[in-house]
This record gives C-alpha cells, structure tokens and sequence, in this order.
C-alpha cells in the first residue's frame, strides 16, 4: 500500500515519493526541513494511512542511545534485595524496555518516529548505527539476543542543528520537505478551514508570504504559525480589509504575534513598515 498523503496531510509528490522509497528499500526516512512543515505529523499520518500504531522517541538533549533499547533499573534492585523481595532473583524485572525494543517485537509492522534526533549528543546517531541497520540488538544482562520479526517503518526528523555523521547517513533514504508553495499552502489551509471565506483566505496568504519574504528575521514564520493565525482570523472575524495596504502603505496585519515569535524579528517588522509609511 503506497502512501499518498491523508484527508488531513497533504503530501508533495516528491514526499510521497520519498516515504515510499524508504518502505520499499527498508531503510531509516531521514527528514529534514524547517520547524513547522509537518515532519513529525508525517509520521503520524503515515501510521493512520497504513493502519497501524505509531512508537514515538522524542529527543533531548540529554537522550542516550541505549535509553531506546532498554535500561537496566540497578536502584530498584537493590532496593527490593534490602526489602526480601523474591523478584531481585530474576534480572528481567529489572530490564526496562526501550522504544525500539517495543517497535520491534511488535506483532503487526508499526512505524517508529525518532523525534529531532539533532537535539542530541554528536555520537548518538552512531551509537544506533547497527541497531537500526540489523534491526537487533544484545542485552547483556539476561544475554538474551533482540531482534524484529517485522521490520517498522522508521521517520527520524531533523531541525538542522548539527550534522549528522555519513556513516549514519549513508543507512537513511534522505528527504527535504521544502517550504510549501502559495498554491501547496491553499490545499493545506482548506484542509484545516474547509469553510474558510476565499477572500479572507487570498489576504492572509499574501500577508503572510511577504512577511515570510522580509530580509533579516531571525524565524521565519511556518506552516503551523500560518494556521494558529487563521484560527484567531477566523475566531476573531477579523474581515479581509484589515489584511489589506491601504493605499499601497504597508500595515502590520492584526494578531500578528502569533506568526513572529521573538523581539528582534518583532521590532524588525514594525521598523520596515513604519519607514514605508514615511
């Protein structure tokens, strides 16, 4: 079954294209692309397009690659052996699983998101090199050996933050979700606002590419600012005049924090569009 985007997704033919490739040749979905486009939705899309359940990892920076196979619970060991419990004779109660382990013995294929993996040590990715490649691993305590019986559907994301070793990217099928196209952002809007007034819908766009557009902001506003503010235009009834330059001078668009998230780009606004009145 090929994926093809959802009734609440849509994919660009090179996504789709790039989600069934991984499939097909059984490697790691590498994406990247700037906050805000849909990467981890993706994989949430594509476990409800296949039918199956989605395993999430979500990175920090403080992830270590072994927490995704399983740890080894020693303190409460220890504890129970000073309690008398009878579990301290068996080690397995004390081997807590990780999110591979699970998505691997999972009796039905599941997709598995390692969530912004950049997020953490520069060895992280290496330290998963065999894992994700064999799709087993050993654990020592119980020395018993793990290995999937389904191979899962593995979406790992990424923000750009720090490259990731070759030997690591040399195992993903790569793919860069560029930034959607006005025609692309139409489809993805009515998506989410089927009822939305076409006028309305034709400002805020405008709006919002040329502010996307402006030279020198530190985040340029996504995908999903894009909808948080057409729920407060919506919400709010805020009609299509109050998008529009008046009398070709720049104006700030209403509730316009919810697309700039910092000061600096704030005050880089509000400085362009006071010099365009003058």
């Amino acid at each position: 079954m090929a994926f093809q985007g959802t009734d609440s997704y849509i994919a660009s033919d090179d996504l789709q294209l790039a989600v069934n490739a991984a499939i097909t040749l059984e490697r790691p979905l590498l994406i990247k692309g700037e906050p805000g486009t849909g990467k981890t939705l993706l994989a949430e899309e594509l476990a409800a397009s296949l039918g199956t359940d989605l395993i999430q990892w979500h990175i920090k920076s403080t992830t270590k690659a072994q927490q995704g196979l399983y740890e080894y619970d020693a303190v409460s060991r220890l504890r129970d052996s000073q309690l008398g419990d009878d579990r301290v004779h068996d080690i397995s109660n004390y081997i807590v699983k990780g999110k591979l382990w699970e998505a691997f013995e999972a009796e039905k294929r599941r997709v598995l998101l390692i969530d912004e993996i950049d997020k953490a040590d520069i060895e992280f990715p290496n330290d998963l090199l065999l894992e994700l490649d064999k799709m087993e691993f050993y654990v020592y305590e119980t020395q018993q050996r793990i290995k999937a019986a389904i191979r899962p559907i593995v979406v790992i994301t990424s923000n750009n933050e720090k490259e990731l070793p070759d030997a690591f990217l040399r195992r993903c099928f790569f793919h860069y979700i560029k930034f959607p196209t006005p025609d692309e952002m139409r489809q993805i809007v009515e998506v989410h606002f089927p009822k939305i007034k076409a006028r309305l819908l034709e400002e805020a766009l405008t709006s919002f590419f040329k502010l996307r557009d402006i030279p020198g902001l530190k985040k340029k506003p996504s995908t999903s600012e894009l909808i948080d503010w057409l729920k407060l235009l919506v919400a709010e009834d805020i009609p299509p005049e109050a998008l529009q330059d008046k009398e070709g001078k720049t104006i700030i668009p209403p509730l316009y924090g919810a697309l700039l998230k910092n000061e600096q780009d704030i005050h880089l606004f509000e400085k362009l569009v006071f010099m365009a009145r003058r």
